[in-house]
Order: structure tokens, then sequence, then C-alpha cells
């Protein structure tokens, strides 16, 4: 793999090699996880949807009170990170932006950002999948709700809570007990007929993928209390890895149908739409 990497000693930044792609051990992403990231969807070497992931890199970053970064700058280091790994159709493309150097501690000084672009191989999303609800609530009123910051320990555990129990996904409620999301994805779901998506109050990140099934295939956002999960008929997750993948079950229980027309066609509206426009 080659990686395009810019502070941390490589300037504007430069293709190299994963093995010099290295950073400070004082890095404050590595220290405290003081950093945002992206992770954007290649296509036939071309990146899906890059500007409104950098857009959401830059709002990420003045949430966690992090200097601008340069989005020409990482946009320009996508377009060199995917030529210099030719030959992968379907790609996973890492943006990583942490705030460099810094104390051991909590606290920041003045260095340059750290700015890395990785890619590799995506795997495909499985046709359909299972989720398991976590005992742990996200924060919708927490100083971190919203943002995609490198702080995933929460997500590592949940998934892995999930995975034990035989399911590919995740999901948490909120302090409300409403739902919320899944750690790398958003959830829909079918009540009554209605396509319903937590609305960005409850908490979820402001998920690329969501935002285009809202704008493509409509659906409306509102609270969702858990205790629905038990009636919903349909069931869906986005994410840029993901697409628009159907929810086969949730703790066990299996839904009516995966998918179900209000779910395939979404996924068949997602699927035309990506595909005539790669920025859309």
């Amino acid at each position: 793999m080659r990686i395009w990497i810019a502070g941390a000693g490589f300037g504007r930044g430069r293709v190299v090699d994963e093995s010099e792609a290295v950073i400070p051990v004082l890095d404050h992403g590595i220290t405290v996880g003081d950093g945002v990231f992206e992770t954007v969807k290649g296509v036939a070497q071309e990146p899906f949807a890059l500007t409104r992931h950098l857009h959401r890199l830059a709002r990420s970053a003045a949430g966690l009170g992090l200097p601008a970064p340069d989005l020409d700058l990482i946009a320009g280091g996508v377009r060199e990170a995917l030529d210099a790994n030719p030959g992968i159709e379907l790609a996973r493309v890492r943006i990583t932006v942490t705030a460099g150097a810094g104390p051991l501690g909590s606290e920041r000084t003045p260095h340059e950002l750290t700015c890395v672009v990785a890619v590799g191989p995506l795997t495909p999303a499985a046709p359909t999948v299972d989720v398991a609800v976590v005992p742990w609530t996200r924060n919708e009123n927490g100083a971190l709700a919203g943002l995609k910051t490198t702080s995933y320990a929460e997500n590592v555990l949940a998934l892995d809570h999930a995975r034990r129990r035989g399911a590919g996904e995740a999901v948490f409620a909120n302090t409300a007990g409403n739902l919320c999301e899944g750690t790398g994805s958003n959830v829909f779901v079918v009540l009554d007929g209605d396509l319903v998506t937590p609305p960005l109050s409850a908490g979820p990140l402001a998920g690329i993928t969501r935002e285009l099934v809202l704008e493509w295939a409509g659906g409306t956002e509102a609270d969702i209390a858990m205790s629905d999960l038990e009636r919903v008929s349909e069931a869906f997750l986005t994410s840029s890895g993901r697409d628009v993948q159907p929810i086969r079950a949730v703790d066990g229980r299996e839904l009516p149908a995966a998918p179900g027309p209000v779910t395939r066609k979404t996924m068949d509206v997602f699927t035309e739409r990506g595909a005539s426009d790669i920025d859309p």
C-alpha cells in the first residue's frame, strides 16, 4: 500500500510506501484520540461523494476545536493516493486528520495538523445484516455528538458485543431511550408504512449515505422509541461501505421482509442515482 501523508515532517504532502508513512509517537491522535476522519468509497479509482465527505470533515474538525484542514490539499491527496494504488475496483479511502504532535495529556500545543490518506480494498457488504442493541447509550447532548472523531473505542467495544451475539452491527439508543445509530451506520425503519430515521438531534452522525437516501428516496426524520423496534416491518442500515443494507433481524427477532418493498425501492434508487453522479 502507498499512502499520502502531510504534516508530521512531510510538509504539504507526498505519497510514500506504507513502511515510510510514519508519524511521531506523541501525535495527539495516538495519545488521546484527538482527531477526525472520513471513510470514502472509491469506485473504479474515483471517490464517491468526496465533496460532502470533505465538508463533514471540516465540520468535525471545527466541532473538536481543531484548525480548519486544507480541504483542497486533502482532495489532491485523495487523488494521489488512489492513483498510487491502481487496480482496486472497490476501495476504502480513509482520510485521517489529527491535531499533530502534542503533550502526553489532554491539553493541546500549537502544531501543524497530521493528514493521512490510505487506500485499501473495500469488501462488499453482505446482502442482509443482523443487528444487536447494546446496553450502553449514546449521549446526544455530549461534546462529541454528531462528530466523526478518531475516539472510536466505544464503537469497538459495542461491535465486539454484537459480534459475540452473532450480529454484524451494534445499535445504540440515546439517553432519552430513542433509537440513535449503529457503530458505523445510520438506521432507517419502516413503521406503519412510513420510512423514518432518527433526527440529528437524537445524536447520530450526519451520515453521507443517510443524507443522500433522504434526498433521493424520501423518508422523514423523527424520534423512534426503542420499543418501536419490535413492530417495524422493514429496516436497513446506511453507510459509505454498506450503501443501503437490509436488516434481517434485531436481537434475534427476524423482520417480516429483508429487503421489503420500501427497502428494495430505496436500494434501487440509490444504486441508479449513485451510478450516474460520482460527486452528488
